[in-house]
């Protein structure tokens, strides 16, 4: 089976539909799949709910499906840094389901998993907890959070071999595995692709079996969000 499709539009072409729900692998603007999110903007669907730690910032990442209306509702965990976003929101024309960041992995890991819900202590008495399953365990009340399964995952990876074995890089695999075994259909974007078989077994860390679709983006932007320097006195 040929896993590698010549660009991120075709690798996207008879999956992407309007009102999906889609998990995108990246945090902040470190591990995003750049090409698969501007083919995703240009392929024109719309009414999406989509899955991810934030939002990109103003005119990169996420943020450009922001800016052309395709996104109905976010699941994240951090919203800011994106003035769009918080615009949006606040005039009511983005839904939001905000979601703490480690429950965050969690529900796609339970979703990859099979796992359908789980209870965690994490919300419990604040708002994220308003209107789910309280119980207790052990005198301590836990709300049950329900898993992520989307309908497709858009995930970056440093390398891939041909039969869909992938490496992630230092960071940049934050929450990548995640997403791309919740969803029931992952395409993967890659800056190396290599013959089955080049990558060690112990160097794998996401098995083939969860990826479908391989993109080779060989030149990927890597913006950096903040660039802090500070001076020395006196110099």
């Amino acid at each position: 089976m040929n896993k590698l499709y010549p660009s991120a539009a075709a690798a996207l072409e008879g999956l992407v539909a309007d009102d999906q729900t889609l998990a995108v692998g990246g945090f902040g603007l470190c591990g995003i799949p750049e090409a698969l999110i501007d083919a995703l903007r240009d392929s024109g669907v719309k009414g999406l709910t989509v899955i991810s730690n934030n939002a990109g910032v103003d005119g990169f990442g996420l943020g450009k499906l922001l800016e052309t209306r395709q996104i109905k509702k976010m699941i994240s965990s951090y919203v800011g840094e994106n003035k769009e976003f918080e615009r949006q929101y606040l005039a009511g024309e983005l839904e939001l389901e905000f979601t703490p960041q480690g429950t965050l992995a969690e529900k796609l890991r339970a979703g990859g998993a099979g796992i359908p819900a789980f209870f965690t202590k994490t919300g419990v008495g604040t708002m994220v907890a308003e209107g789910k399953e309280l119980r207790d365990f052990d005198g301590e009340t836990y709300v049950m959070e329900h898993a992520l399964v989307p309908d497709v995952s858009l995930v970056k990876a440093y390398r891939a071999d041909k039969s869909g074995n992938l490496q992630f890089r230092l960071t940049a695999r934050n929450f990548n595995p995640a997403a791309a075994t919740a969803g029931k259909v992952c395409v993967v974007e890659v800056e190396e692709v290599v013959e089955t078989g080049a990558i060690a077994p112990d160097d794998i860390h996401l098995p083939g079996i969860y990826v479908h679709r391989i993109v080779h983006n060989p030149n990927p932007e890597k913006r950096i969000e903040k660039r802090t320097i500070t001076e020395k006195q006196g110099a």
